[in-house]
């Protein structure tokens, strides 16, 4: 016997299960295809534990409650603690500049402490800003992970299409984009992803290369594995990454360092995000249904702290500054 009904189990759902249980409440969680996968936008995130480096964009709740989610992750799955480093070509150092006036926590770099930060990209940017506080993870790994806290405490991913009108007692709708028809306002935004592999590179950190038209972010991973993510496209065509996506985000990665022309294509994604019109991720609550939505590009920054809060409110009525009433 369940207490609360999860529709969609992305890293929105899951960390909602795990808050429930914590609270009390037995969860069941249901998805259109089942567990995590490539039918999923959270399948194709970055993993990047980034407030402050959001916050040259982010509205102020993202930055807040953001800067929980390297605590509350590594609970759950392995979390890397070494910061972030953004980076400029020399043409547009002036973007340099303007990040690191909108962004706190940050320390400027000259080529030298780059050097010591990324020894391989000695000799290669003359000028970086670092966010020692920051981290990453694997999302994939970290799915599974959640996955594995839920199955040990009997919890298990059902397959099935449901709406919350379709079910009884309280509903936890974490369905993403599905739920345009039940939350108004939402829109598509764009995420493309390049896996690639090489055993030359080596980063240990997420390194971000802005661009007035090309931003760029380069994760590592274990094994010489590299995620080349776009920090965001404004269009809710879904569908393959195009050929001239492609091309940016190679281009990009070879400004950063010319040895990623020989490392291999191990993958290709794409995949809308849900967003709201101000890009702040919340909790909607509509009687018995609450709608976890909006996620944007902070999926796993913010779903711990979204989840949270859902749950507080199943738990007690209480109602979070995530949490709004429709």
């Amino acid at each position: 016997m369940s207490d609360v009904t999860i529709i969609g189990a992305g890293v929105a759902g899951l960390w909602a299960a795990r808050s429930c249980l914590a609270r009390g409440l037995h969860p069941r969680v249901i998805d259109r295809v089942g567990p995590p996968g490539p039918h999923g936008c959270s399948w194709w995130a970055g993993g990047m534990l980034a407030p402050e480096c959001e916050s040259a964009t982010a509205e102020p709740p993202i930055v807040t409650h953001g800067r929980q989610a390297i605590g509350l992750w590594s609970d759950v799955t392995h979390v890397i603690k070494q910061g972030t480093l953004a980076l400029a070509p020399e043409r547009d150092r002036g973007e340099l500049d303007r990040f690191a006036a909108r962004t706190e926590g940050n320390t400027a770099c000259d080529a030298a402490a780059i050097a010591a930060l990324e020894p391989e990209l000695a000799g290669q940017h003359r000028r970086g800003v670092f966010f020692a506080a920051e981290a990453h993870l694997d999302p994939r790994q970290a799915l599974t992970d959640l996955i594995r806290t839920l199955a040990d405490a009997g919890v298990e991913v059902e397959t099935g299409a449901v709406e919350p009108k379709d079910l009884s007692g309280p509903v936890l709708d974490c369905r993403g984009l599905a739920a345009q028809g039940d939350v108004p306002g939402l829109r598509g935004v764009r995420g493309e992803m390049v896996v690639l592999h090489s055993d030359e590179i080596h980063l240990s950190r997420p390194i971000r290369l802005l661009h007035p038209r090309h931003p760029l972010y380069v994760v590592p991973r274990a094994n010489g594995i590299f995620m080349l993510g776009a920090t965001q496209i404004e269009s809710a065509a879904r569908g393959p990454m195009t050929a001239r996506s492609a091309l940016e985000l190679l281009s990009a990665a070879y400004a950063l360092d010319r040895r990623f022309a020989e490392a291999e294509v191990v993958e290709m994604g794409a995949d809308l995000r849900p967003a709201f019109a101000d890009n702040v991720p919340r909790v909607l609550r509509r009687g018995r249904v609450l709608h976890l939505n909006g996620l944007f590009r902070h999926g796993y920054l913010m779903s711990p702290a979204l989840a949270e809060q859902a749950a507080e409110v199943l738990a007690t009525g209480h109602m979070g500054d995530l949490v709004h009433e429709d």
